[in-house]
């Protein structure tokens, strides 16, 4: 199985814990790790859209899987082996990507307001200036502006709810491993 580790650009741990990992070589051994406190904490193909950061490497790990858990996997050795392709400029692209998915919900509640899709536009064409209004624009309608319709479907059919949240969230993971795979 492949693994996955979000790192800052230095290596250091960015998701908790203050480690400097070094390119291929074998983290210090960690004994009893638990999950959430003890041991290395990698990602699965399918955890790492809820994990991303400034950088991404393939990881390895030395024995068995300790702990999984629903978005993580814990062991008490692991390294760093390659990092993947990964930078700001495909970072936007895929944020372009997420946000343009739920472009409709917004527009629906929002007609005639065209700034997200302005920004998700300007994030696609790779217009530094407007990153930062890119990322913040697909967030909004990704997170706020489509938050009443998603909230409401959720409710209305919960068994549906489960089945969308998978079919977005391997979207967004075929996506994320479209440009990570270059």
């Amino acid at each position: 199985m492949k693994y996955y580790k979000v790192l800052h650009e230095d290596c250091r741990s960015c998701h908790g814990g203050s480690y400097t990992w070094i390119p291929g070589e074998w983290a210090p051994e960690i004994a009893d790790v638990v999950l959430y406190h003890r041991g290395y904490h990698l990602c699965r193909r399918d955890d790492l859209v809820t994990w991303l950061g400034p950088a991404i490497w393939a990881a390895e790990i030395s024995g068995d899987v300790v702990v999984e858990g629903e978005d993580k996997v814990v062991c008490g050795r692991a390294r760093i082996v390659e990092r993947l392709a990964w930078d700001a400029r495909i970072a936007r692209l895929f944020a372009a990507d997420c946000a343009e998915r739920v472009l409709s919900i917004y527009e629906a509640a929002y007609p005639g307001a065209a700034c997200p899709r302005r920004a998700i536009d300007a994030a696609r064409c790779g217009d530094a200036a407007a990153s930062y209004a890119a990322g913040s624009a697909s967030y909004a309608a990704a997170a706020y502006a489509a938050y009443p319709a998603t909230a409401a479907a959720y409710a209305a059919y919960p068994a549906t709810n489960a089945a969308a949240k998978a079919a977005e969230r391997a979207w967004q993971t075929d996506r994320l491993f479209y440009y990570l795979d270059g």
